[in-house]
């Protein structure tokens, strides 16, 4: 894959018209979805909320006014069908509502595991498109309440209308994220830049990072008070101002000690040997290894998943760390977001 300079597009891009006379599935109405649905929804676009009959969110639409069926019976009356459940879900989601998408009807995702690694085959004569919003959903919910917008992607994977990119920016646009700018993409790009994102540094490697800092604080005897707030707490300090500004605001809003110690550190141990583990994570992802892996765990029922995520709930920096965010009265900024229902 080579490097290029990808296309950015804002609201006079956009034709909201284009969805004036088009009825939107939203399935699920969790982080996503709910965001999605309500967003489109005060935009002026009919809606529906695809949901089956046992989920515990049917009330939540409903109380919202949205209009509520089932995945089958959304896509059915639908001209573009957003598939916003999980990723190990959507398999099943899409053979039930497969006979119900017509020609140039659109399928679309927030994310492209299932296309990319064919799990799900749509049919050639339907628009497969992709608006991922780069944001939790409660934040894609808040900044358009606010007059906002939230970053996106945009990517097309199968044009069968002719109009695909001009329905999917149509919806982005419905949705806020043209506001900010919706940046081009492919199905592929957006996949494995996702999932080694993930693994190699904001989940997978600033988790391990962490807890191996604060491991080597309290075994050469510093108190796990102190090792908690000097490795995980402060962490959110140092990303917000790497998110606002950049790393450089960063080493500017530091101190010249933190800012030396980190620049000539920091290589010490971040070095060519991590390197070359993320280029073996990236070739994972890049030949389909690890979603064999994942997709196989899933047909198991998850046992390593299971296991490793209990495991992880018993670290000892989340004992000390439950404790003392119990003792600190956190300020509205940093209280926790709105719970919203993960899947459905």
């Amino acid at each position: 894959m080579t490097n290029h300079e990808p296309q950015i597009y804002y609201d006079d891009d956009a034709d909201e018209e284009l969805l004036a006379n088009k009825t939107v599935a939203v399935l699920g109405y969790g982080s996503q979805g709910h965001a999605h649905a309500l967003n489109l929804d005060d935009s002026g676009v009919d809606v529906i909320v695809g949901l089956r009959e046992s989920s515990s969110s049917r009330d939540a639409a409903a109380a919202e006014g949205l209009r509520v069926e089932t995945p089958v019976e959304a896509a059915r009356q639908a001209d573009i069908v957003s598939m916003l459940v999980p990723d190990t879900v959507q398999p099943a989601v899409y053979d039930a509502i497969r006979d119900e998408l017509e020609p140039g009807d659109t399928l679309q995702f927030a994310h492209g595991f299932n296309i990319h690694y064919n799990q799900i085959q749509p049919d050639e004569d339907i628009d497969v498109t992709m608006i991922a919003p780069k944001s939790p959903g409660h934040l894609v919910r808040r900044n358009f309440e606010n007059d906002e917008g939230t970053p996106g992607l945009l990517a097309v994977y199968q044009d069968a209308s002719g109009e695909a990119e001009e329905k999917a920016l149509a919806y982005a646009a419905g949705i806020g994220c043209t506001r900010a700018g919706v940046v081009e993409t492919s199905f592929q790009e957006e996949t494995e830049s996702d999932l080694f994102g993930e693994q190699a540094v904001l989940c997978g490697g600033i988790t391990a990072l962490i807890k191996a800092g604060y491991e080597t604080l309290v075994e050469n005897g510093y108190s796990r008070e102190m090792a908690y707030f000097e490795c995980l707490n402060e962490m959110k300090l140092i990303v917000d101002l790497m998110y606002e500004g950049g790393i450089g605001e960063m080493w500017d809003s530091v101190s010249d000690t933190a800012e030396y110690g980190g620049l000539t550190r920091g290589d010490v141990l971040i070095d060519d040997h991590v390197r070359e583990n993320m280029e073996v994570l990236l070739e994972e992802v890049q030949d389909g290894t690890f979603a064999r892996e994942w997709i196989a765990e899933n047909q198991a029922g998850r046992p390593s998943y299971t296991r490793l995520r209990q495991a992880d709930k018993s670290h000892d920096i989340e004992e000390v760390g439950e404790e003392l965010r119990g003792l600190f009265a956190w300020s509205e900024d940093e209280a926790e977001p709105p719970e919203v229902p993960a899947d459905d």
